[in-house]
């Protein structure tokens, strides 16, 4: 089993936006080779000719410090194609294949996004109905990111029902649905902060024993401190890791057990924009990446 390590950019969209930037401080600040595109770096819906410039930089760069972009991922919280509205749903549908189809020309061998989000008169009054077009949705994106050549999209499980996959039953069925009739595979992108906090079963909000029974599924997994405060995406850093739950040991370990043959865990870091945190990001993360080798190299 080979584990990457890597770094998610959505704390980079407006601070380090710039790809001679990004580049520069994933390998020569972080020494890291791996990173998880995101969609506010090239919004997909810009000019055609915006995003092929775009493009050619971020291509230029990520070859000069050898930075792979393995995996994609939206940033933005949408309800994509959950939204009750079809124009609407049918707006992002569009706008998440032309951000499969950037992912693909970035060299992205997975890309995705959460499934879609419900609101709460279609939580109570058209579940099944939207359920059915988000799933169909998706298959129909697997057939656009064949085309281009992506091996597998991705989906990130979250937290409430509204938003999908939020317990272990849950995500195993929408997996096997959405793999019923898709075109290339459909995989996971776990977070192990993820899960939901209301379920009778605490294995729904555990991350070890969230990857204990989908790890197998998820190529990538979503990396932050885990504290008992309501504020998460936190780095690992001294202070938090006295007190955090995940545990790199213990991560690795359930991981291995899983059969994957490869998983890339992504840092995926919330800085505040207010001081001191936002101007210590770089100094968080750098810490992050070497208590995590410690684990890794050994």
């Amino acid at each position: 089993m080979k584990i990457n390590l890597g770094l998610h950019l959505g704390f980079a969209s407006t601070r380090f936006y710039e790809p001679k930037i990004w580049t520069n401080i994933v390998k020569n600040e972080l020494d890291l080779d791996h990173v998880q595109f995101v969609s506010d770096l090239i919004q997909p819906s810009l000019p055609k000719k915006i995003i092929k410039n775009e493009i050619k930089k971020i291509k230029f760069y990520t070859k000069k410090y050898k930075i792979n972009i393995k995996h994609a991922m939206t940033l933005p919280r949408y309800n994509y194609m959950g939204h009750s509205n079809p124009n609407i749903s049918n707006y992002w549908k569009n706008w998440l294949k032309n951000f499969i189809k950037i992912s693909s020309e970035l060299g992205a061998e997975g890309a995705g996004s959460l499934l879609g989000i419900f609101s709460f008169d279609d939580l109570e009054n058209n579940y099944q109905k939207t359920r059915k077009r988000v799933i169909e949705g998706w298959v129909d994106i697997s057939k656009y990111a064949k085309t281009c050549g992506l091996k597998y999209l991705i989906w990130e499980p979250m937290s409430v029902k509204r938003e999908m996959g939020e317990t272990i039953k849950a995500t195993k069925s929408l997996h096997n649905e959405l793999n019923k009739k898709s075109y290339i595979p459909i995989l996971l992108n776990l977070d192990v902060d993820h899960g939901d906090l209301k379920s009778k079963n605490k294995d729904d909000y555990n991350p070890y024993k969230i990857i204990k029974s989908l790890g197998k599924y998820s190529p990538a997994i979503h990396l932050k401190q885990k504290t008992k405060d309501i504020y998460s995406h936190k780095p690992f850093i001294k202070k938090y890791n006295k007190i955090g739950l995940i545990k790199p040991d213990k991560i690795i370990n359930e991981i291995s057990k899983t059969g994957i043959k490869e998983v890339t865990l992504y840092f995926e870091f919330s800085f505040r924009e207010r001081e001191p945190f936002d101007s210590s990001s770089i100094k968080h993360i750098r810490e992050s990446v070497k208590y995590w080798r410690k684990y890794l190299d050994n």
